[in-house]
């Protein structure tokens, strides 16, 4: 029989997995329903990239601003209110009546749905330990795998029979769901508002950014998320329009891609709480390299695009698991979900950039095909090759903290600890 630890570490990773599919759902179905919509409401098709940059960009003022506040709530209060506002801003997505109206749901959705993410993490960083976290993290991470298998198939189904309002109807519903999974059944988190070693003084934002930690941790943030956006935006068009990919097979990369990254995620949680971060970070990191080089520079004849589109995800899979569990580990409680709303701004902010990058790396031939693809391969594999380097430093850091942490606390006890278990663990 389980534990009573294990059953509620499973039901708060159930829970903020949910959290974060119908968050991602909600983000990754605009743009394949883009056409749609577009149809239906008069737009342009050249506005429906702008559409979905103004979730990102009203999600990356918003981890600015939750810097300056979220530290100071319970953290299931605060989640449940902004998955609340993420639900009606979706639901509103259903009721838009054009262009203005479409973007100005869009936006808010971005406003509750960052703060969403950055405090569905802290709470998994907060209640589970260590020495499982990477585990729990894998799992969590899932929901992207599943919004791709599953979500964006449903959404689009929705549509092509209920029209393109229903698939921000079923989201929205969805996730009334989870509010109510989450005042009901995550347990009250406030570890971060309680002094454990005496009074603390206020951490501003300024210090937190002073953090030399902290900061190394953004800038690996901003490396991992460029070399990725350089080239996710841009999939769809490159295996269309230079490799010839039939349009009625595309979802069929997706959902094998999917798949293979479900699987992985199952084993890369473990995998970094058993080797570490950087080791399973930089294993991940050469296998993204040579999916890069693969499907986008060398791109086999032999090589079906769903295998090399699989290879991609399961790379990314490994990385972003390593990565992910190294960054939950740089902040103390007290500044967790400030740390995390931080850095989901820079989360969106360098794939704006990367995005923005990918265009001006790119042009249009006149023969349909895009120009500059192994110029932003080459862009994307540079910046993943200072990915394991970053590990290495940060994790380094992290440990160093760990250990002076665990020392002031054994001083205060009037013990003496020479490593705390975070450190043990990883050192």
């Amino acid at each position: 029989m389980p534990t009573q630890r294990q059953v509620s570490e499973r039901a708060v990773v159930a829970l903020i997995g949910a959290v974060q599919f119908v968050n991602i759902l909600d983000f990754v179905m605009v743009m394949p329903l883009g056409p749609d919509f577009a149809k239906g409401l008069g737009i342009a098709s050249s506005h429906i990239g702008t559409i979905g940059g103004a979730y990102t960009a009203a999600a990356s003022v918003a981890g600015l601003a939750g810097g300056y506040f979220l530290d100071r709530f319970d953290r299931r209060k605060a989640l449940a209110v902004s998955m609340l506002g993420l639900v009606v801003a979706t639901a509103a997505g259903g009721f838009a009546t054009g262009l203005s109206t479409l973007l100005l749901a869009r936006v808010v959705a971005g406003l509750f749905g960052g703060p969403a993410t950055s405090l569905a993490m802290s709470i998994v960083a907060e209640l589970v330990p260590v020495e499982r976290r990477g585990r729990a993290l894998g799992t969590v991470m899932i929901a992207f795998s599943v919004a791709s298998v599953a979500g964006v198939p449903m959404a689009l189904k929705l549509a092509e029979y209920g029209g393109w309002r229903l698939p921000f109807f079923a989201v929205a519903a969805i996730g009334l769901v989870v509010v109510l999974g989450a005042v009901f059944y995550l347990p009250p988190v406030r570890g971060h508002l309680e002094a454990e070693t005496g009074p603390r003084r206020p951490v501003g934002m300024l210090e937190i950014l002073g953090d030399r930690d902290i900061l190394w941790s953004y800038l690996m943030t901003a490396i991992v998320m460029m070399a990725g956006f350089i080239l996710i935006p841009n999939l769809s068009a490159y295996l269309q329009q230079n490799v010839g990919y039939p349009r009625d097979l595309l979802w069929l990369p997706y959902f094998v891609g999917g798949i293979a990254s479900f699987a992985t995620l199952r084993v890369a949680g473990p995998m970094v709480d058993r080797y570490g971060p950087f080791v399973v970070g930089t294993v991940g990191s050469v296998l993204v390299l040579l999916a890069t080089y693969l499907g986008f520079v060398a791109l086999p004849a032999w090589m079906p695009v769903p295998l090399i589109f699989s290879a991609f995800m399961v790379a990314m899979g490994l990385r972003n698991v390593a990565y992910h569990t190294l960054t939950s580990r740089v902040p103390d409680n007290a500044v967790r979900a400030r740390f995390m709303s931080l850095q989901s701004a820079v989360q969106h902010m360098a794939t704006a950039m990367g995005a923005f990058l990918s265009a001006r790396l790119l042009t249009d031939l006149p023969d349909g095909t895009l120009g500059g693809i192994e110029r932003m391969a080459g862009v994307s594999m540079t910046l993943t090759l200072l990915l394991p380097a970053m590990l290495w430093v940060v994790e380094r850091r992290v440990v160093r903290s760990e250990q002076a942490r665990a020392r002031a606390v054994a001083s205060l006890a009037g013990g003496s600890v020479p490593l705390s278990s975070e450190a043990e663990s990883h050192a």
